[in-house]
């Protein structure tokens, strides 16, 4: 059974630079993202791709959870090249796709990973084998935000969306401001769209603030508004936003108490014959108990010790 998908912190490396990628094995995350695409340039595009060959071949560390590697977007040209190196990596997970319009452009990955790597196409491998690759969208524009449902279903292979507000305020001839109200339709929408498609991942703006205190504190706030949204992470691009965005996203030290408690009580109240119930003068029906759980499985998987909290709590009475 493949372990849960979770990517709370987003972190991308510039393929460009072996001097970051070397670091980027210290680093701990739930993603690392190798970047390919904006933060190489032109002339050394042939040169990162060369530089991840070591690097999807090695071993991936257990401080981090998922390797990626941005390519560049279909529509420049240079997709096949950067699918055809990085495919040989025998330690990649995903592969994120760039400027995604629209279903065609999906299509087009899904089928240059199943000409190259029939043995980590979804269903093709036997128990024990390898996962099969996963495909993470970038959704940057206009047409892409129109074009959501057929996005989300346009490969077995795609596992989250996520937001590049950048680019579409560039589409939109949008000015990003510190409320962010600007992108509530698109962020919505995508957080909404990967929700009724139920993929794993809903992947957040990237702060730019980062420095000092200050910057720590905005990037919260936003990590905390998206949450609020329905995304489950956030893209990062400095080492010091990763622990913020970590427990920004994973559940609090009070919602696990109260998804515990919620989850010990209601299984006495089955035992009882109790439909409803309710705890601290609130009613606890079904879709509250279903919430409790979902959390305690999230924060399972966010490596917290849910048994001990259950301990404390094995007193607790349906009220």
């Amino acid at each position: 059974m493949a372990a849960p998908i979770i990517r709370r912190a987003c972190m991308y490396v510039p393929s460009s630079s072996k001097r970051m990628l070397e670091k980027s094995f210290a680093m701990t995350a739930d993603n690392v993202t190798y970047d390919l695409e904006d933060s190489v340039a032109p002339h050394m595009k042939a040169e990162a791709r060369s530089n991840l060959r070591d690097i999807l071949n090695r071993q991936r560390p257990k401080n981090i959870k998922e390797m990626c590697v941005r390519i560049n977007s279909v529509d420049t040209g240079l997709a096949l090249e950067d699918l055809t190196e990085v495919l040989k990596g025998e330690y990649l997970d995903a592969i994120m796709v760039p400027k995604c319009e629209s279903a065609a452009d999906l299509h087009f990955i899904t089928d240059v990973i199943r000409h190259l790597r029939p043995d980590r196409h979804p269903g093709a491998g036997k128990q024990g084998e390898k996962e099969p690759i996963r495909i993470i969208a970038l959704i940057e524009s206009a047409k892409a935000i129109q074009n959501l449902g057929e996005i989300c279903k346009a490969s077995p292979y795609i596992s989250g969306l996520v937001f590049a507000a950048e680019d579409f305020a560039k589409d939109m001839s949008l000015t990003r401001t510190p409320s962010l109200t600007e992108f509530l339709y698109a962020r919505s929408a995508i957080a909404t769209a990967a929700r009724a498609f139920e993929l794993p991942s809903t992947i957040d703006l990237v702060c730019t603030s980062y420095k000092g205190d200050a910057g720590l504190k905005t990037l919260e706030e936003e990590c905390l508004n998206g949450k609020g949204m329905g995304f489950n992470g956030k893209q990062c691009i400095h080492p010091s936003q990763v622990a913020v965005c970590h427990k920004a996203f994973s559940p609090g030290e009070k919602e696990v108490e109260w998804a515990a408690r919620i989850v010990i009580a209601d299984e006495k109240a089955s035992k009882a014959g109790r439909g409803a119930w309710t705890l601290d003068g609130s009613m606890i029906d079904a879709p509250v108990v279903k919430k409790a759980h979902a959390i305690l499985k999230h924060a399972q998987v966010c490596e917290i010790d849910v048994n001990s909290v259950r301990g404390k709590w094995k007193d607790q009475e349906p009220e």
